[in-house]
């Protein structure tokens, strides 16, 4: 009887729960929509707030999922008539020739006349619309979607032959704190829920360029991560709390180019633009079975993606393969010749030295995936590379951060945006803090707080500089490496501070579901050798796991 009395107790407490929390305040644009107004998305968000309660990791404790600002349905608004021309059955039709296939396959399929670009891009509008408008299936990884991919598309296909790039007529999606002239950029912040830039970041210039398809903005960790302390990865107050297709809730999304590899993995789209100051390109990739590359800072161009930091920020390309990833790295570069001496350099598996960390031997995916390369013929050699600290990493952010943001909305931002610097975003956040910054900003009021002279940030830089170099170049020079495999995002502000380039690779899924990466770290600018030493480890590895609901 004392066990049906604490069962019922429990029960009528979640009851209690749900029906306290079940109210939440419309998107600021009133729609008339009985999905959203019966409270669908509010009851799946209930059920996993309360479930994340429980979570091991503190981080995962979720304050709200949904966002309070939009709602999935109204992102598709402007395309529903557009996403209407493509029949269930051609839907299904289409989907075995383009889940999970790469570029070039795509591209041979265009030219055989199995599908158009149009029908391409609408496949991933429509998948899109199907599993992020439903509550119970939601990723919450799309910010936005650009109105006119559909036109654009179909005059790919009336201009075939002004194909010059691989990229040609391939959907490609832009972490939201990259500027477009189609789409407003809001890097997941309240402050810039109206920000309209009128000019394309110089990336997005170079991929339409080359002939890709800009078909939305994906959704990330606010202000790049870079905001509030211990908060979740994925989380922004526009975009709400972006999930990982491997266990909703579950497993981390990475950050904090979470929405761009979630919609990857998801395939949403062919491949997706993040951007990394350290992690912020390998953790998310790495998280969610899909390559992602981070290169040298300044190999791309930075101008136009809102900052954390110019010393160390860089967009990078997330694909499902690594093919794909050097297709989109290099038409955002849009100078393939500057690595040519790199890029043309071939390596036999025979002939490639890996260092791997003999701390990291004992994790099983990690040791499994190294022997599978040493039975191809990796030349494997296990290195302790000696314990080097990085004094006033975060200095470096917030230093940097506290210029380089008001450049950012001085130059870029719209003209509407009345916020000018720091402290003016800090200010306007607290007239609502419960829904702009739910889990405060931590990370910004240190920035604000930071008294570090002039004198002492160029010796920081310097010594990290330093440090981060003097961490692989040992190892690297004393065994004649090609390079140094990692785990995720293990070692990526070393790296960062380094100035050296990684490439995250899919090892496959560990016991309980969640995906883990192999990340490859270089020498500064050698992303064309990178690529292709991470082609033949990813051809061994073949750890690419699509995710089984998705």
């Amino acid at each position: 009887m004392k066990l049906q009395q604490h069962t019922l107790i429990i029960i009528i407490s979640l009851l209690t729960f749900l029906s306290c929390n079940s109210q939440t305040e419309k998107p600021e644009e009133e729609h008339n929509d009985s999905h959203h107004n019966n409270g669908g998305w509010v009851v799946s968000e209930n059920e996993m707030l309360y479930k994340n309660r429980k979570h091991e990791s503190e981080r995962m404790h979720f304050k709200l999922v949904n966002s309070k600002y939009q709602n999935e349905e109204y992102v598709f608004d402007d395309v529903l008539e557009d996403i209407k021309q493509l029949s269930d059955a051609r839907y299904k039709a289409l989907a075995p020739m383009i889940l999970e296939q790469d570029i070039a396959t795509l591209q041979d399929y265009v030219a055989a006349s199995k599908f158009t670009y149009e029908e391409l891009t609408l496949f991933y509008l429509k998948r899109m619309f199907i599993y992020e408008t439903n509550p119970s299936t939601s990723l919450h990884s799309i910010i936005s979607i650009n109105q006119n991919v559909v036109a654009q598309a179909r005059e790919k296909d009336k201009n075939k032959n002004l194909k010059n790039n691989a990229i040609f007529g391939m959907p490609i999606l832009l972490k939201d704190n990259i500027d477009t002239k189609e789409m407003k950029t809001t890097a997941g912040a309240f402050v810039l829920k109206d920000n309209q830039p009128t000019e394309n970041a110089t990336i997005v210039d170079n991929i339409i360029a080359n002939g890709g398809l800009i078909i939305g903005k994906a959704n990330l960790s606010e202000w790049a991560y870079y905001f509030c302390e211990g908060c979740p990865l994925g989380y922004s107050a526009i975009g709400g709390q972006t999930l990982n297709p491997y266990g909703r809730g579950i497993f981390e999304t990475g950050g904090s180019s979470a929405g761009s590899g979630v919609a990857t993995t998801a395939n949403y789209a062919v491949a997706a633009v993040g951007s990394e100051t350290s992690g912020s390109i390998i953790s998310p990739s790495s998280q969610n079975s899909v390559v992602g590359l981070k290169p040298t800072t300044g190999a791309l161009s930075g101008e136009g993606i809102v900052p954390i930091s110019h010393t160390l920020d860089t967009a990078g390309p997330i694909a499902k393969n690594v093919a794909d990833a050097a297709i989109l790295y290099w038409a955002m570069k849009n100078n393939p010749n500057m690595d040519a001496q790199k890029t043309t350099k071939t390596t036999a598996p025979k002939d490639i030295r890996l260092g791997v960390f003999k701390t990291l031997l004992d994790d099983p995916t990690y040791s499994k995936a190294i022997e599978k390369l040493k039975v191809k013929g990796v030349q494997v050699i296990e290195i302790d590379p000696e314990q080097i600290s990085l004094p006033g990493f975060l200095t470096l952010l917030n230093i940097e951060m506290r210029d380089d943001l008001p450049k950012y909305l001085k130059s870029r931002a719209s003209q509407n945006i009345s916020e000018k610097n720091m402290q003016d975003v800090m200010t306007t956040n607290r007239i609502d803090s419960v829904q702009r910054m739910p889990y405060g900003q931590g990370l910004f009021e240190g920035i604000i707080a930071d008294k570090t002279t002039q004198d002492e940030f160029i010796k920081i830089k310097e010594t990290l500089l330093k440090n981060g170099n003097d961490y692989f170049e040992g190892p690297m020079k004393k065994h004649n490496l090609d390079a140094i495999a990692t785990i995720n995002n293990y070692h990526s502000g070393y790296a960062a501070v380094g100035m050296r380039p990684c490439l995250a690779i899919p090892m496959g899924v560990q016991e309980n579901g969640e995906p883990k990466a192999m990340t490859l770290i270089t020498d500064s600018n050698t992303e064309g050798y990178l690529l292709q030493i991470g082609k033949t480890i990813e051809k061994i590895l073949k750890g690419r796991v699509a995710p089984r609901e998705y």
